[in-house]
């Protein structure tokens, strides 16, 4: 009888054990289909399913269906918003209470392109700044803050942002989110900052001369009566070369600020390149300071006719010339040379034998007011905006303008120029 009653509940045990296993399993084939969002399909037939069985996957396919609905309510909103949004010029950021971002339109992405795809990322992984961190984190909170302006370090680039901000409820309306507008103030920065340092180079250098024609003229009005007549002359050949000295200043301030306005003047024509590199190295060949130096010519004959402004190309060369001959010694070489690429460009480059640049100041002689040997610079009669000239005169024939140079072995400066008038090409394209 003990055996029997041992047999029977065995037995029950094991048909409990298999019911057990088969309610896991098809709890468990629920919460995949719960985690991925499918419908559950309850095809099961016999009588080991539970009463609440089938009311429970109308119930959880029911929550699944709406869920889905919602889910894609709300990303058809982000995505109407986005398209919205997306063509301003404003950059817009959208990101939620954990700080994923939900929605950044092409500004956005344009300002941090190192991070193309920047939705469902976190905040912080895309901008490393503590203090915009915190305007996020108030923002959201619903404090009222005015717009504000953040320096953002992305590697070796700094990014000048101006943001304002709101909350906004979620999609689903349970937590709070918040939007941004951010301008990138990084170019207009710049440009200020430009603008400061050029303000301060421009009236320095112009302060130097006329500190020294103040200082003479005062002393010559003192005591013209009594002084020399040597050293009156000296006081007046030195106030006219300080006032040559201004009047250079000036006149290539102006020049700048025309290349830089709106009509620069330039005017193309066809012209022959190696005519009038011939040409200006025979004018220089007969000025007295160019008597100790040698000055070549060697244009390739496929050179032929380029567009160009005659006299914004002549004053380029002029410039480049003029400077071989104040920073290289007597008997030096300079050449003028212009050859032909298998682009079709044109190249052309003045180059000397003189001492060179440092490495170090390559990279900066095109700037205003740079000058590699100021003090000598200043002694020459040198404004320190002649190759300042020469680049903003390329760039306007669409051209580019670099140095090379070693201690020792001389400098070139090439120029690359475009053989037909830039304008040309735009209208071709």
């Amino acid at each position: 009888m003990m055996l029997v009653s041992l047999v029977i509940l065995a037995a029950s045990l094991v048909v409990a054990l298999r019911l057990l296993w088969k309610q896991h399993r098809r709890l468990t084939t629920l919460h995949e289909a719960i985690k991925a969002g499918q419908v559950h399909l309850n095809s099961e037939e016999g009588s080991d399913l539970l009463p609440v069985w089938r009311p429970l996957i109308a119930s959880v396919n029911a929550l699944i269906v709406e869920n889905n609905r919602l889910a894609l309510q709300s990303t058809d909103k982000l995505t109407q918003l986005e398209a919205t949004l997306g063509n301003l010029r404003e950059a817009v950021l959208v990101v939620d209470e954990a700080n994923y971002i939900h929605l950044a339109n092409r500004a956005l992405r344009d300002i941090f392109p190192s991070a193309r795809n920047l939705v469902n990322l976190r905040l912080e992984l895309i901008i490393r700044s503590a203090s915009f961190l915190e305007f996020v984190k108030n923002t959201r909170g619903g404090q009222v803050l005015p717009r504000q302006e953040f320096e953002i370090t992305e590697g070796q680039t700094v990014h000048c942002i101006e943001v304002s901000g709101a909350p906004i409820p979620s999609p689903d309306g349970k937590s709070q989110w918040a939007l941004f507008v951010i301008h990138d103030m990084t170019q207009q920065r710049k440009l200020e900052r430009l603008r400061r340092d050029f303000v301060a180079n421009a009236s320095h250098e112009l302060r130097t001369p006329l500190s020294m024609i103040k200082g003479y003229v005062e002393t010559l009005v003192d005591g013209h009566e009594t002084m020399p007549t040597e050293e009156r002359d000296r006081f007046l050949q030195t106030i006219h070369r300080h006032s040559n000295r201004l009047h250079d200043i000036i006149e290539d301030l102006l020049i700048i600020s025309r290349l830089e306005s709106a009509t620069p003047g330039i005017n193309f024509e066809p012209i022959e390149l190696a005519n009038l590199l011939e040409a200006l190295g025979d004018e220089y060949r007969r000025r007295p300071n160019a008597q100790d130096h040698i000055i070549t010519v060697t244009a390739a004959p496929a050179v032929g006719i380029i567009h160009a402004d005659p006299v914004k190309l002549s004053q380029v060369f002029s410039n480049l010339i003029d400077n071989a001959l104040k920073y290289t010694p007597k008997s030096s070489r300079i050449e003028l040379l212009a050859h032909v690429l298998d682009s079709g460009d044109i190249e052309a480059a003045v180059r000397d034998s003189g001492p060179g640049i440092p490495a170090d100041d390559l990279p900066h002689i095109f700037e205003r007011f740079y000058r590699v040997d100021k003090g000598r610079s200043r002694e020459t009669g040198g404004t320190g905006l002649g190759l300042s000239i020469v680049k903003h005169i390329v760039q306007l024939h669409g051209g580019r303008v670099w140095a090379e140079s070693e201690i020792g072995q001389g400098t070139s400066i090439i120029l690359r120029l475009p053989r037909n008038n830039p304008a040309d090409h735009a209208r071709s394209a």
